[in-house]
């Protein structure tokens, strides 16, 4: 149980002192009965605001599919970036809701959003090696050898002092190729074609874990049961 203006305020319906507007016009219902105070303590499952249940009230999983040209930030200085694309109400969630881990600018792709810290970690952590299936273009012909060479797990990048965990590469036509990684290092997948001499023309995140991108329309977002992040 919880207060109800620190409930709507922490899901981003509004702020405590506003919570106290939504209850004297008669939008916020506990099990179909309209509520007098903001602040007594309520069941998160029973409360409706303007007829319409809680968003995610325990936290929230969603799947949102990034377009090139999106920055994976807040901030506005460096152009569009994927919190435009999602309800404007999340970033006023607490905790906030934020991408688990990045795509760059000029990667387009599966991005997952959550506001649930254990999340998080449990799909960044290097301990978990949770795969990452990635389509790419190539400036020239792919050489057979790179699969081998992918796989073997000795693979160094510029710059780091530990090689590469083994990575799944799957030649999809002469030029394109699909590449399951389990880590999550800068730019990891540019830099280990580039280390081979082949430079990306364009990225495509299909997969991460066991969501899938699937038929999500560029720049559109899904949510996703929280349960189905365990499987």
């Amino acid at each position: 149980m919880r207060r109800l203006d620190q409930l709507l305020s922490s899901l981003g319906y509004c702020s405590r002192r506003e919570a106290m507007a939504f209850v004297k016009e008669g939008r916020v219902k506990q099990g179909g009965v309209v509520l007098k105070r903001s602040d007594q303590r309520v069941d998160s499952a029973l409360i409706t605001v303007d007829d319409l249940p809680l968003e995610a009230p325990e936290g929230l999983l969603a799947m949102l599919h990034k377009p090139v040209g999106y920055a994976c930030t807040h901030s506005a200085d460096e152009g569009p970036n994927i919190y435009e694309l999602l309800p404007s109400h999340w970033p006023d969630r607490n905790p906030v809701v934020t991408s688990v881990g990045r795509l760059d600018k000029d990667t387009s792709g599966l991005l997952l959003m959550t506001d649930i810290g254990g999340l998080v970690h449990r799909f960044t952590s290097p301990k978990a090696e949770v795969e990452k299936v990635y389509l790419a273009e190539l400036d020239r012909e792919l050489d057979p050898q790179l699969v081998e060479i992918f796989a073997k797990g000795d693979l160094m990048l510029r710059g780091e002092e530990k090689p590469c965990l083994p990575a799944k590469l799957e030649i999809v036509s002469p030029k394109t190729a699909r590449l399951t990684i389990t880590e999550g290092r800068y730019h990891q997948v540019r830099r280990m074609f580039a280390s081979q001499g082949w430079h990306v023309e364009k990225l495509h995140r299909e997969r991460f874990g066991p969501h899938e991108l699937g038929d999500l329309a560029e720049g559109e977002w899904r949510m996703i049961p929280v349960e189905q992040a365990s499987r």
